[in-house]
């Protein structure tokens, strides 16, 4: 391991200024959760399971991604790449601002609830790929901290097929130093904590079924191991944030209000697409689909 590699970061984004602490969320009055989940989550750092969407309803979004994915692949893009697609297809779209997510979400971020980013998560079967240990808000150029993280399973995320994981109370310790990762690591992100500044305390496994939720503060050290299974693991993970919060160096730009109002327009607001434009990498011309459900014989949307 190169000494590059070696060396710790305080800080990701020196440049500006940022409050790096946990802020405790939940409103006065929940309507889906129970005020002991808001404080389980403000103690622990996360809460899981929820159970979010039903059978059918999971289902077709299963059915959607398989559509999705292959054409992602085509244009050059890998399983972990699939990144604010909302903002191109009308399937995710749908997704990130599905009410039944929505409202378990404002129960802890207050009325205005601001969609900033999205990313499929997908695990395929031998693909080596671990995400190691790390905290969220250490990517995000944002401040303050009022960022809660929805993880959706698309298909179950159990123990044998690299489950996420998290250390339940490191929320608490702020802003942990990282090192660059390792080639050697196949880390799907960039940044690793080290072994030696995690704390003593026993990971916890978020086992979740297809439809099922998790939810996850943006300090809470977490990461997920290579999956040795013969089935995917798809989640797809969703930042959302409350109106107060603000962005540097553009990490407003792919956001959608997906409920109240922002008055001050700091936070885009992407509308639904009209269709399915799948980005190609190379940024040639995006590839235009009618709509997924073509693929299984039904009308477009």
């Amino acid at each position: 391991m190169s000494t590059q590699s070696q060396k710790l970061y305080e800080n990701a984004y020196p440049q500006f200024e940022r409050d790096l602490k946990f802020h405790p969320l939940g409103v006065d009055n929940p309507k889906v959760l129970t005020r002991e989940q808001v404080d389980a989550y403000n103690a622990q750092g996360f809460l899981a399971p929820l159970n979010v969407l039903g059978a059918d309803e999971i289902g077709e979004i299963r059915e959607y991604f398989d559509w999705l994915l292959p054409q992602a692949m085509e244009a050059g893009w890998n399983s972990y790449e699939i990144t604010n697609w909302h903002k191109h297809c009308q399937g995710v779209w749908d997704i990130v601002t599905n009410s039944k997510i929505l409202d378990v979400v404002q129960d802890l971020v207050g009325d205005t609830v601001i969609l900033r980013h999205s990313h499929f998560f997908a695990k395929l079967p031998g693909d080596g790929k671990r995400v190691s240990w790390h905290q969220d808000a250490s990517y995000w150029p944002i401040t303050p901290s009022k960022v809660v993280s929805a993880w959706l399973a698309i298909d179950d995320s159990h123990e044998d097929n690299a489950a996420m994981q998290v250390i339940p109370g490191s929320h608490l310790t702020e802003n942990i130093p990282f090192r660059e990762s390792s080639a050697e690591e196949n880390n799907v992100l960039n940044q690793t904590v080290p072994d030696e500044l995690l704390p003593a305390v026993y990971p916890v496994t978020l086992r979740l079924d297809a439809g099922q939720m998790s939810l996850h503060s943006d300090w809470i050290l977490h990461g997920s191991e290579v999956n040795h299974s013969e089935r995917r693991r798809c989640g797809l993970a969703l930042r959302y944030l409350s109106a107060d919060v603000r962005a540097y160096d553009g990490w407003n730009s792919n956001s959608v209000v997906c409920r109240g109002v922002e008055p001050t327009g700091h936070w885009e607001n992407h509308p639904r697409p009209s269709g399915e434009m799948i980005p190609r990498k190379d940024g040639d011309k995006p590839m235009q689909s009618h709509g997924w459900r073509d693929a299984y014989g039904n009308a477009a949307e």
